[in-house]
């Protein structure tokens, strides 16, 4: 048994202890990890069923399923045009994209809380997608000018994301943090100082940028997924499949770090390579899905919330649900966007803001409670 797992069953109940003893609550913790893991890829199951289903042409479950069993061939499908085109070069494409950026944002929104070691941290507020986004904004306008860059603006703005996305937390934790200890006001401050900058960033060259280029940014720096095409997946997915691979292997190290950088060190995490590592990737899979979607805000603060208030803090659990969780609530927030003003579209980030946007007082309001007590 791992030490955080020692740990966590010191906290049990003294009768729980005597009566089932440390293996069997170890027991007790994998079976409801598999379980709680299983109920959100259900749940992610569904959101890509709703996701592929809705729009201004409905899809009904039945004609998916047969679509998809076409495709694989186990017989053809009585689903005349255009729902088949419909199907396989706009939802399925989009439904795709939904979860890579979602299962980025909330990932990256649990590694992110446990490396600072706050509860408010997320990708967004501390200024790793303003970054991405800032990076992204001047290489479309500026990169315009460059003639040798035509055929490579496509493939370039994920290398500008990511560059753009680690600056950025490289700047904040480098500000935040004095003798291994990450300080919450300064980390907040910090975040606050690169949006805002990134902020005039992107101001500068939306006042730069022509009629095209000004549609083109305005749309994308309020967040959608209307661009997803297979030749976007096709780019962005190296950027968002290692963190979602890799990280979630990290969990027993997060669970041991949780415990102190020093005592961490003593027990032969190598922390400073495993939190460069970790940023790195968070950075990378951020960018992608930046590039990709715009700003898309607040998934990564909801979700750990949520998966931690339901089940602990066990990161063997956190990472991959959050993953899970992300995908399903931005695949559901997708759906909402196309089908709330339709025909019309409505920006996924204007959705998760006026979501995210009160849970994030409910939290501050809940923590000076807490501290009004202390």
């Amino acid at each position: 048994m791992t030490l955080p797992e020692t740990e966590v069953f010191s906290q049990v109940q003294p009768s729980i202890i005597a009566t089932r003893g440390p293996e069997a609550w170890a027991r007790r913790q994998v079976v409801k990890r598999r379980l709680a893991l299983g109920g959100l890829c259900v749940l992610l199951a569904g959101a890509m069923i709703w996701g592929i289903g809705a729009g201004a042409v409905h899809i009904a479950p039945g004609e998916v399923a047969a679509l998809l069993g076409q495709r694989v061939g186990l017989g053809e499908a009585a689903v005349s045009e255009p729902k088949p085109t419909i199907l396989w070069s706009l939802r399925v494409p989009r439904v795709l994209l939904a979860v890579l950026v979602g299962s980025a944002l909330g990932l990256g929104g649990a590694v992110v809380q446990s490396l600072f070691r706050n509860p408010l941290a997320e990708p967004s507020l501390i200024g790793i997608s303003g970054g991405a986004a800032a990076a992204v904004v001047l290489f479309m306008v500026l990169g315009a000018s460059l003639p040798w860059l035509a055929g490579l603006t496509e493939y370039l703005i994920p290398v500008a994301a990511f560059l753009g996305g680690m600056a950025a937390v490289i700047v904040v934790y480098r500000l935040a943090t004095t003798n291994m200890h990450t300080h919450v006001s300064t980390l907040l401050l910090a975040g606050i100082m690169i949006n805002a900058l990134t902020g005039a960033i992107m101001s500068l060259m939306i006042f730069l940028a022509d009629d095209a280029q000004l549609r083109s940014i305005t749309f994308w720096a309020m967040g959608s997924l209307g661009g997803a095409r297979w030749q976007t997946l096709a780019l962005i997915a190296p950027c968002i499949v290692p963190g979602l691979v890799i990280l979630p292997l990290m969990a027993r190290t997060l669970n041991v770090m949780a415990l102190g950088e020093t005592e961490a060190s003593h027990l032969g995490v190598r922390v400073q390579r495993m939190k460069t590592l970790m940023v790195l990737l968070v950075a990378l899979g951020v960018g992608g899905a930046v590039a990709a979607s715009g700003i898309i805000g607040f998934i990564g603060l909801i979700v750990p919330h949520l998966l931690r208030m339901a089940f602990g803090p066990d990161h063997q659990l956190l990472l991959p649900g959050s993953a899970l969780l992300g995908a399903s609530l931005l695949l559901a927030a997708d759906v909402l966007a196309r089908v709330l003003a339709a025909p019309m579209e409505l920006p996924i980030g204007i959705l998760t803001a006026m979501v995210g946007a009160p849970f994030f007082i409910w939290l501050l309001l809940r923590d000076r409670g807490r501290r009004s007590f202390t």
